[in-house]
């Protein structure tokens, strides 16, 4: 099932004046995006979306992305609702909009893992995945 899960600020929530759109620069509520194509569950109440921390003196081009750590943010999920189309036509199956509280908790950071790589991440393109692994100089 393909899913859109937007986390989304209630009203009066600290920090309202950092959240911009990055194109219009415009205010917004929504705290993080994801596009879900796995089987797990949709979020429920008392879920924290990750924060993703970049530790400058640990970062490493050849092994992570952006990030090298990460942890359960300070936003929690207190309510969801979801949205199906009656007729499936788009890119969705589903929209998540979970609706969140800062909360701030001290939660450890902790290593990202080792990055895998499938041919589900190239959307099943078998032709785009054998060309990635015979890229020289690749750590998979």
């Amino acid at each position: 099932m393909r899913k859109y899960i937007i986390f989304r600020a209630d009203k009066r929530q600290p920090g309202w004046k950092e959240r911009k759109l990055q194109h219009t620069q415009g205010l917004t509520r929504i705290l993080a995006e994801h596009f879900d194509s796995s089987n797990k569950p949709i979020p429920e109440p008392g879920y924290r979306p990750p924060e993703f921390v970049r530790v400058e003196a640990l970062h490493d081009s050849s092994q992570h992305g952006t990030s090298t750590h990460y942890r359960p943010g300070d936003w929690e999920v207190t309510r969801v609702e979801t949205y199906t189309p009656e007729i499936p036509m788009g890119e969705f199956d589903m929209v998540v909009i979970c609706h969140c509280q800062y909360n701030p908790i001290d939660a450890p950071l902790k290593p990202m893992p080792e990055r895998q790589v499938s041919i589900d991440s190239f959307g099943g393109d078998e032709v785009a995945y054998a060309e990635w692994r015979v890229i020289p100089k690749r750590t998979h």
